[in-house]
Parts: structure tokens; C-alpha cells; sequence
């Protein structure tokens, strides 16, 4: 039979092969790679987790990421609402505020309030990419009157959720890092979701806060019917006017929850 061929050149099957080898070759070659930088991210935060290490406040040596002393010159407990956890005078169970206006929640916690030192280290773990303060921030909110026995008695704890846009931007959920550190066995990233971005509160007036949020989350519809008569807890970073908080805790509410509580590392003044 006459073979239409030139001595040498590559029949079309074979160039398919070749770039399938070639293709193959390189999604390999940047799995690998992947997979290698995975490994070595692990091995370096163990290491640092063994080795001595400098306070980030008082820059002591050796020391935990935020020492001992540290922690008892700048988180001593404060009096606080029991209900949106802003400073309130000793022997006052609740704020004004939530007098008139009962929150969506049966009780909210903080640990520290939003200032130096912690102000800065909520910063870099949830801005500048450090998620590796997770640890010590959880211990630090773990720590705080209450918080222990509201983990306890909780049957889900769930993280406020990210929208797609800011996940993607930062790279990681610090709610979900917090609450998996909390309460491993009982945390859920993917019951609460957060139905479209909205302004970061940090830049809207109280009255902004309070109406923006309106219909931003939901419940998983295959997920809800654990919410029924549940002791939920809701996990986030910092508290500003509660107004992201409030809305995700009606949500939570309106699916059948029983009891609701609130934890942030810190809470800021209220304006």
C-alpha cells in the first residue's frame, strides 16, 4: 500500500500525542509544585510552632506569638452588655440600646476591645495575610469570661460567611479559621451564606450599617433543618454597631434556632 509520508515527519496522531505528553507533563509539573509549596507552608508554621519566637507586642524573647504578660496588661475583662458586649458600668446587665431594642441574639461575648495591641494584630491576621495568628487569637477569645461554657453548650458553631468577591480577594475566611480553632468538631463553614457583597462596615455611618445587610444572607436549604431548636453560636472578627451580626443571627433565627450567641475577638466603642 502507498504511504502518502515523508520520511521523518510526525503522522497527525503522533503530534496529538505529543502535545497530550506535553500537556500532561505540565499540569504535573504545577501540581507538583503546588502540592510542594503546601508541604513546606506546613513544615514552616510547625517549626515556628517549636521554635522560640518574639512577642508581637512587647517584643520579648522567647515568647508565644502575644506573651503571657502582655495578655494580662491588655485583655483584662471589662464589664460589658451581655447582649452586644459594649463596656457598660459595673453591675448593668444590659445597655441602653439593647433596653429599647432587644438584639436578635440571647447573649454576645468579646474578649478584648478593638484597640492596641489588638487592633493591629486583627489587621494583620484578617488584611495582611497572616492567618497564622488564628491560634493565638482564638486562645486569647477562648479565654474570656463565658466563652468557654457557650462552646460547651453549643450544638453548631458557625462563621459569618464571606461573599465570593472578598473571599477571593483575601484568600481565606478569618471567621472560619477562628471557629474551626474554637470548636472543631462542632463548626460548619458551609451552613450560613452570604448571598452578595456588601460595603465594608468600617466605611458606612451607623444608619448605613444597620439597613445594609438587609436579605444579604441565608441558610443552606439542605442544611436548615439542623438549625431547629439549636444552640447556635456565630463567630466573627470584630464587632463595630453589631449591624452584620444582628443580620445574620435573624437569619439564623428565622430558621428555627432555639438560642443564639455571639463571639468576636474584639468589640469596638459604640457610635
Amino acid at each position: 500500500m502507498a504511504r502518502n509520508l515523508v520520511l521523518g515527519q510526525p503522522t497527525v496522531g503522533q503530534l496529538g500525542d505529543r502535545w497530550w505528553v506535553g500537556a500532561g507533563s505540565t499540569w504535573l509539573a504545577s501540581f507538583s509544585q503546588s502540592i510542594l509549596i503546601a508541604m513546606m507552608a506546613r513544615l514552616m508554621q510547625g517549626l515556628s510552632a517549636r521554635l522560640p519566637s518574639q512577642c508581637l507586642v512587647c517584643h520579648a524573647w522567647p515568647a508565644q506569638a502575644v506573651c503571657e504578660a502582655c495578655v494580662g496588661q491588655f485583655a483584662q475583662p471589662r464589664p460589658r452588655c451581655r447582649t452586644c458586649a459594649i463596656t457598660v458600668v459595673p453591675g448593668i446587665d444590659q445597655c441602653g440600646a439593647c433596653v429599647r431594642q432587644n438584639p436578635p441574639i440571647d447573649a454576645c461575648f468579646t474578649a478584648v476591645a478593638y484597640a492596641y495591641p489588638w487592633s493591629g494584630l486583627v489587621i494583620n491576621f484578617k488584611f495582611h495575610a497572616q492567618p497564622g495568628l488564628v491560634a493565638t487569637l482564638a486562645l486569647l477569645l477562648r479565654s474570656a469570661p463565658w466563652v468557654e461554657p457557650a462552646l460547651d453548650s453549643a450544638d453548631i458553631v458557625l462563621p459569618m460567611p464571606l461573599s465570593r468577591e472578598r473571599l477571593r480577594l483575601r484568600g481565606f475566611n478569618q471567621a472560619l479559621l477562628l471557629a474551626k480553632h474554637l470548636a472543631p468538631d462542632k463548626s460548619d463553614g458551609s451552613m450560613l451564606l452570604r448571598l452578595w457583597d456588601t460595603p465594608a462596615q468600617r466605611t458606612l455611618g451607623r444608619a448605613e450599617r444597620l439597613t445594609s445587610l438587609a436579605g444579604a444572607f441565608s441558610v443552606e436549604p439542605l442544611a436548615a433543618e439542623r438549625l431547629r431548636g439549636a444552640r447556635v453560636v456565630l463567630v466573627d472578627d470584630v464587632m463595630t454597631s453589631g449591624a452584620t451580626l444582628f443580620a445574620a443571627a435573624r437569619t439564623v433565627r428565622q430558621a428555627g434556632a432555639a438560642h443564639i450567641t455571639g463571639l468576636v475577638i474584639a468589640r469596638t466603642p459604640n457610635d
